[in-house]
């Protein structure tokens, strides 16, 4: 059986960002998976705290750490955000290739300090770190991904970002396999099938 899948939609935003799908999710969340390319070529995946304005996602790491050195190798980064729910038809995540650098402004530095400190209160009453032992980074999205199977099971769309960080081309595809192995239903007779 072969996934039936709609011919992608694709049209140009204009005006100021509106609140849409990637967005929703990216603030609903305060953990995410990044990986970064190890010097030998094999990915690296941990996980990290984050906060975001827009599709600018900010976190903090150990400047002695793997990741680090690899952001400095390579500052292409790759990161998966959502959760596990109940029901499929509520899955709701975002991927995105983004370009993460390290923030040395000391504006720039507390901002990224107050932005982390709103979104995760187990950081209330620590110090913002110092720059010698933590790196406040930056990671600007490129490429957006979005699975959102609220508007439909298979729903996702693909957003490029420009450089004000405003979405300037959208793709929105659906895959209905969803809608085709719901319909035959589970399969209970206990023969193999041919």
């Amino acid at each position: 059986m072969s996934a039936r899948k709609s011919a992608p939609q694709r049209f140009l935003m204009e005006g100021p960002p509106v609140e849409q799908p990637a967005l929703r999710i990216l603030h609903a969340h305060r953990i995410m998976a990044i990986s970064t390319l190890r010097p030998d070529g094999w990915p690296q995946t941990t996980i990290v705290g984050y906060a975001n304005k827009g599709f600018d996602l900010y976190f903090l790491i150990y400047r002695a750490s793997q990741k680090f050195a690899n952001i400095q190798l390579d500052d292409r980064i790759s990161i998966a955000i959502g959760a596990e729910p109940p029901e499929m038809e509520q899955i709701a995540a975002v991927y995105a290739a983004a370009h993460a650098r390290e923030i040395t402004e000391e504006i720039e530095r507390h901002e990224a300090w107050r932005l982390l400190m709103e979104r995760h209160s187990n950081l209330a009453g620590f110090q913002i770190p110092d720059a010698s032992e933590a790196v406040f980074m930056r990671a600007a999205c490129k490429y957006v991904s979005v699975l959102d199977f609220s508007q439909g099971v298979g729903h996702r769309e693909q957003l490029a970002i420009d450089d004000r960080g405003v979405p300037e081309e959208i793709e929105v595809v659906t895959d209905n396999w969803g809608v085709s192995a719901a319909s035959n239903g589970p399969d209970t007779s206990g023969r193999a099938k041919s």
